[in-house]
């Protein structure tokens, strides 16, 4: 309806597929969706006040439906990322028919963050996905959200447990951890992290769908997003794809620590810049000469 991108259609899928992996998408709204105005300039507040999306026309709504559709037949996976994360929502507050629009609906911002977040989840629903948002949603308003959705932790510790003892299910990317633009963090507690840490009761850790270490472009480009993500991500699947008991034991300078340096050896021997493993920041170049099992 709004976007052409069916040609993406079978190459995406035909990947996917082959690799027997799924690829979740994201539309992050009703933040970090400036970016949408420069094709409808009507999802502006604005021209001078862009963000967030503009909560009171219907055609908000239909823009993101129109999206949502269009990506379901290139993402064929149940889960469907609807962001809802960092929404300041002072543009709304200073923006005279959305004020009108607030009053008239007898709503704060608040409610009006609660209510784009809740009726772009419906849109999801409508469309056979199941809705994944940021931990804000939970934290603000999560008798609101819908059974079905998927928090997604980042921002802080401790979420994951309260998101399933409400029943939810949960996907662990706290940002201390497991966010590969934060370059202070070295491969052990990358590796250390653990998914299920606070949540001992099994019916509940069975609501833990897993982990994702997350790569943002802020710092990044072409120049130096491999060394940046490899070999931490490497250690993030490792705790991933083994069992608890097989990586919470030894010392993993010792167990591990052998497999991440040989496994950074394959990726530059298969063309992949990972940076060299034990150097505190990610990106720093090797100290000296030597392989780059050494290094």
């Amino acid at each position: 309806m709004f976007f052409s991108l069916m040609p993406l259609q079978s190459l995406i899928h035909s990947y996917a597929k082959t690799r027997g992996i799924h690829v979740m998408p994201e539309i992050d709204v009703p933040g970090h969706a400036e970016s949408w105005g420069v094709g409808y300039p009507e999802l502006w507040p604005s021209s001078s006040c862009k963000e967030p999306l503009d909560v009171s026309k219907n055609f908000t709504f239909d823009v993101v439906s129109g999206i949502v559709r269009d990506l379901r037949r290139i993402f064929p996976f149940e889960l469907f990322h609807m962001g809802g994360d960092e929404v300041n929502t002072d543009c709304w507050n200073t923006t005279a028919h959305i004020k009108r629009w607030l009053t008239d609906n007898k709503m704060t911002t608040k409610d009006a963050y609660q209510y784009f977040v809740v009726k772009a989840q419906e849109i999801a629903i409508l469309n056979n996905r199941t809705p994944v948002n940021w931990e804000e949603t939970f934290i603000n308003f999560p008798s609101k959200l819908n059974p079905k959705t998927v928090v997604h932790n980042w921002l802080v510790s401790g979420i994951c447990p309260k998101a399933v003892a409400k029943g939810f299910r949960c996907i662990f990317s706290n940002q201390g951890v497991w966010y590969l633009d934060h370059l202070d963090v070295p491969w052990q507690p990358v590796y250390n992290a653990e998914p299920l840490e606070g949540i001992s009761d099994a019916a509940q850790q069975e609501l833990i769908l897993g982990g994702e270490v997350c790569m943002w472009g802020e710092n990044g480009d072409t120049s130096d997003v491999q060394q940046t993500i490899w070999p931490r991500a490497a250690a993030a699947a490792e705790r991933l794809w083994s069992s608890r008991e097989a990586t919470s034991s030894g010392n993993i300078n010792q167990t591990v620590l052998p497999r991440l340096h040989y496994f950074r050896c394959l990726l530059n021997m298969r063309g992949v810049q990972a940076a060299p493993v034990t150097n505190f920041y990610a990106r720093r170049p090797p100290i000296g000469p030597g392989s780059c099992y050494d290094q």
